[in-house]
């Protein structure tokens, strides 16, 4: 009688199998801590998008605003305002800006941080005042991300400090034109 050649099983062994069952959770860990990193960088990045965002464009605005400004009065709401009643120096919510025109005539412009609607976040509205009676709604939203806007004058340099969603604190200074 013939022996029968011994035949190769495919397969893997025992250690190769343990082996690649840890290579696979190696890789498996590092993607989670990738992913996990990259989740952490975005919200780092989400906190910090109204300073990368938003900041940069309400500075703009404002120093060619305030720039082209003859003269700005503050007051607590938009009302006085427009009425021109109870200015104050300090911790005010409305900056009435006073524009001259080339032709001579006078033209102004309200920057008030307020709330249109009851269940609605205060909002930074821009409003262009006509000739004659009062703006109905405003003219543009300048921002709606700040919690809250501050104006005030200290050594008649016009302040605004902006508070933003996660509680960052940025304050703008600015003269008007000489």
């Amino acid at each position: 009688m013939k022996a029968l050649p011994y035949r190769l099983r495919a397969g893997f062994t025992l250690i190769e199998l343990t082996l690649a069952v840890f290579i696979g959770m190696a890789v498996a860990s590092t993607c989670l801590v990738l992913v996990n990193q990259q989740f952490s960088f975005l919200r780092i990045y989400a906190a910090q998008a109204f300073l990368t965002e938003e900041a940069p464009i309400i500075s703009t605005y404002m120093t060619k605003l305030i720039g082209q400004a003859e003269r700005y009065r503050l007051h607590n709401s938009l009302a006085d305002g427009l009425a021109g009643a109870n200015p104050t120096l300090t911790n005010a919510t409305t900056l009435v800006l006073n524009f001259q025109e080339p032709d001579g005539t006078a033209r102004s412009g309200i920057l008030c941080f307020q709330k249109l609607a009851t269940d609605a976040a205060p909002v930074l509205y821009y409003y262009v005042v006509p000739a004659t009676g009062t703006p109905a709604t405003p003219s543009w939203i300048l921002s709606k991300k700040p919690t809250d806007v501050r104006f005030s004058i200290e050594s008649g340099i016009l302040r605004m400090r902006l508070t933003g969603p996660s509680n960052e604190l940025i304050t703008y200074s600015g003269t008007m034109q000489q």
